[in-house]
């Protein structure tokens, strides 16, 4: 008797399950999966906590409760002009399942999805789960831009949809104007919709993070992800949202009803007082992961390793070839015996693992304190093979 169906063949645990797990038996510093070691806003927490005691522990409507659901039609207005209504936003059991829900309600099996790799793991699994077919664009280093010509080379006429990421996880790029000028012209000349996960939107450092959805055209054909998670520090919430036109929008929905239906009651109206009283608390979060940034790649590069410093999300690569081992998998499972830091091989976010074979991310999403035990056991040890 078969283990589990085909749908699931190579789509096991994620290596963030397994790296952390290596982390909490051996005592490492872990530097690998991308949860902050701080919480968010007072005030959101002690919201969360008002609503548990208020009696806010039922099931909340499927589409999301309406604070939390105005929060975000608010958000849009306020920092991208983008005027929604109540029809055009889901709540979502974080950005994972909106993801999911976006992949599940809008690609038949067989339709085919181009995605810049290296991709977010949850990507891969569900494009797999959908029937999808997945179609790589390479970003590929010193800098992480992504090729035009390349993506325009990745569509066919059996393409559903574009899975874009912006700002880049993992490696951290974060797409120009031009760049994004060029998908929408893309996505318009074939008729593609786009799924614009923008989950770090508010995390880049000195660069514009400009949403899809604002540039002509583009906001009938996206569909934008976002979540509490990264913006306010409450990864374990699993607060997210999607929105972008009804018709697509309902799509998601149409899904994700038969996944979790709904989530989070007491979080969600704790989210939205975020949403609309906190739009400091990102940009002195953006301003600290700036400085945790270059903490982190200063003294990964005083190591001997390869540095592409990010200009958003959580996390910075390295090339760690120089240390002599044949790939970036091999030293990050080396790395928690030897030093007692933990790391993500990035080659596993790659179909061209090539590209990635030594590449290794790093989490800076911790106080300086951490990094700086993380930098001080890697420089007490020799690193290579």
């Amino acid at each position: 008797m078969a283990a589990h169906a085909h749908r699931l063949d190579g789509i096991g645990s994620t290596i963030f399950a397994e790296m952390s797990a290596l982390a909490a038996r051996t005592g490492a510093v872990n530097l690998g999966q991308g949860f902050p070691d701080t919480d968010g806003p007072p005030a959101m927490l002690e919201a969360a906590v008002a609503a548990l005691r208020g009696g806010r522990n039922q099931y909340p409507p499927g589409h999301g409760t309406p604070e939390l659901v105005d929060a975000v039609v608010a958000h849009q207005r306020r920092h991208y002009g983008l005027e929604l209504d109540r029809s055009q936003v889901v709540a979502t059991t974080g950005a994972t399942e909106a993801i999911a829900g976006a992949l599940l309600g809008l690609v038949d099996p067989g339709d085919e999805v181009v995605v810049l790799e290296p991709y977010y793991d949850s990507y891969v699994a569900m494009i797999q789960i959908a029937g999808g077919v997945r179609r790589p664009v390479t970003l590929r280093a010193p800098d992480f831009r992504l090729d035009l010509d390349e993506l325009a080379a990745a569509i066919t006429e059996r393409t559903r949809l574009i899975l874009l990421n912006t700002p880049h996880n993992p490696t951290g790029a974060v797409l120009t104007r031009a760049e994004l000028e060029g998908v929408a012209a893309l996505a318009m000349e074939h008729d593609l919709v786009v799924v614009a996960d923008e989950v770090y939107e508010h995390l880049t450092f000195g660069v514009e993070h400009v949403p899809l959805a604002t540039l002509p055209g583009m906001f009938e054909r996206t569909v934008t992800i976002s979540s509490a998670g990264k913006s306010f520090s409450v990864t374990g919430w699993k607060i997210g949202w999607a929105s972008g036109p009804a018709e697509l929008v309902a799509a998601v929905e149409g899904a994700k009803n038969w996944l979790s239906f709904a989530s989070g009651a007491p979080l969600q109206p704790a989210v939205a007082l975020a949403l609309n009283e906190h739009d400091e608390f990102h940009e002195r979060l953006a301003a600290d992961l700036r400085a945790q940034r270059d903490l982190l790649c200063s003294g990964l590069a005083e190591l001997g390793m390869t540095v592409y410093r990010p200009d958003g999300t959580y996390f910075a690569t390295t090339d760690v070839s120089a240390f002599g081992y044949d790939d970036g998998r091999a030293f990050c499972l080396a790395l928690p015996e030897r030093a007692g830091v933990v790391a993500i091989p990035s080659q596993v976010f790659y179909d061209d693992t090539e590209e990635g074979r030594h590449l290794v991310r790093w989490a800076f999403c911790k106080r300086p304190q951490v990094i700086e035990e993380g930098l001080a056991r890697l420089a007490a040890v020799p690193l290579e093979a």
